[in-house]
């Protein structure tokens, strides 16, 4: 389990292309300190595992469901990304729950900025769309964010100072892809109100 709050701003170092999947090699000082093989990194929000660790680089593969349905497949040499290692049991739980499974991509629509912060506007998937909420969680990129505004197909955030200079939001311009993973909260209330209202339906039958 992840909280949504980056470590680094890594960078991608290597891409290698294989007949189903992709292999990366990433360069992060602090989320390598201390990896070994089989740990988990999330990456932009998505959860990997370490192949090999050298160093300040370590190498991930990455199959092509994850492909499929992250913004991963678009990185390339110099890419740069938001690692976070996994929270230890008994820490503090800066951000919120995040699992490091992407629900799915969206895009950059515009970006406001002010003195002291910066209002960003993202894309909103019509499958999603009813998971979001003003002032609810939502992890972009594998950043725990709070949600300004939410509407039909779109919601805001705004970004402190820190987040711009920390994450690759600071980077991100209008029509560049964000992966998305909504509150785990919010389904599994949905799957539960849903498992009940069949049970009396059933029932009332």
């Amino acid at each position: 389990m992840f909280t949504g709050i980056v470590e680094e701003l890594g960078e991608i170092t290597a891409v290698e292309t294989l007949d189903d999947a992709c292999r990366f090699r990433l360069r992060g000082p602090v989320v390598t300190d201390g990896a070994k093989h089989g740990d988990s990194i999330a990456v932009n929000g998505v959860c990997l595992t370490v192949v090999d660790h050298e160093g300040d680089e370590f190498t991930a593969d990455v199959m092509a469901e994850t492909l499929d349905r992250s913004s991963l497949g678009v990185l390339a040499v110099g890419s740069r990304v938001n690692l976070e290692r996994p929270t230890a049991v008994g820490a503090r739980l800066g951000g919120h729950i995040v699992q490091g499974h992407v629900d799915g991509t969206a895009e950059v629509l515009e970006r406001k900025p002010s003195e002291n912060w910066e209002i960003v506007k993202i894309s909103l998937p019509a499958d999603l769309s009813r998971y979001v909420v003003e002032k609810g969680s939502i992890t972009v990129d594998g950043i725990s964010l709070t949600v300004v505004d939410a509407g039909p197909d779109y919601f805001t955030v705004s970004l402190i100072p820190t987040t711009l200079a920390l994450t690759t939001l600071g980077l991100k311009q209008p029509g560049d892809p964000v992966n998305l993973e909504v509150d785990v909260i919010a389904k599994y209330v949905e799957r539960m109100l849903g498992d009940r209202a069949s049970s009396e339906g059933a029932t009332a039958k």
